[in-house]
């Protein structure tokens, strides 16, 4: 479906990707990483937006994209803005209007077909894009940051929506929200300043820092090892998420993602 063979991307003297190899076929990919890592480089270079310095993408022909700003002309409607969409992907006329109001209805906002954009929140604008990207039935989907500035409630509608999409169909979605990506992508890739340091299932992600996670009391503070990272501290329930090498005080628990994620990013694995 897509494969990505020794890709570099150079802009003067900083390199944004580093040796970059991948094979995506059909599932749900996260694209996971801090900002700056280098997602949004990889996704244009995806969609031909920008040519890599060297290295060979080989993509489908059909790709739909939600780029993290979604840019739109705000004097026109839902409507015109899809159906300007649809021109622009070639998708013949006797087709538009039924896929419009398709892609409408899986964003939920079918009752707001006749608005202008301009008077749209920015929560349903990103809701428009996550639509734009749905037409005409793209056998790529890639997200690039979708959830931000969406409210929980619509956030939720998004992952339903990911859920629901078909099996057969290829979907990255490139953001920093662990979140995001544990609920509901089958395939982790974390990238770091350009490169792919780990890729695997959240499962695997989990099982290779485990015995690495502890709670600890906040009462044995003075008693932790040298060296650890805080990674979330509970004042309710008087505890401490520490990752460390190091055998700590308290009791080891099952890593999440997130610890993965942290593990990972900081060089601790």
């Amino acid at each position: 479906m897509l494969k990505i063979q020794d890709v570099e991307m150079k802009f003067k003297s900083k390199t944004a990707l580093c040796n970059i190899d991948l094979n995506v076929c059909s599932g749900i990919y996260g694209l996971l990483g801090p900002n700056g890592s280098g997602k949004t480089t990889l996704m244009r270079c995806i969609t031909g937006i920008l040519k890599p310095t060297r290295g060979k993408i080989q993509a489908p022909s059909k790709i739909g994209y939600l780029p993290q700003k979604f840019g739109m002309y705000p004097q026109l409607t839902v409507y015109e803005t899809l159906e300007y969409f649809t021109s622009l992907k070639d998708i013949p006329r006797k087709q538009q209007h039924e896929m419009i109001l398709d892609c409408l209805e899986k964003v939920h906002l079918t009752e707001r077909v006749n608005d202008r954009m301009g008077t749209l929140s920015g929560g349903m604008i990103r809701r428009i894009g996550i639509a734009q990207a749905l037409l005409g039935d793209p056998e790529l989907i890639l997200f690039d940051e979708p959830t931000a500035g969406l409210d929980p409630e619509e956030r939720l509608r998004f992952h339903n929506l990911i859920a629901h999409i078909q099996k057969e169909k290829c979907v990255v979605i490139s953001t920093h929200i662990v979140e995001d990506v544990e609920s509901n992508c089958n395939h982790i890739i974390l990238l770091c300043q350009g490169r792919i340091i780990v890729q695997g299932t959240a499962k695997k992600l989990k099982r290779n820092i485990n015995g690495s996670v502890y709670l600890v009391p906040l009462t044995c503070r003075d008693e932790l090892c040298e060296p650890y990272t805080l990674l979330r501290e509970d004042a309710t329930a008087g505890t401490m998420r520490i990752l460390s090498n190091t055998a700590q005080p308290g009791t080891q628990v099952e890593p999440s993602v997130e610890d993965s994620y942290i593990s990972y990013i900081r060089g601790q694995e």
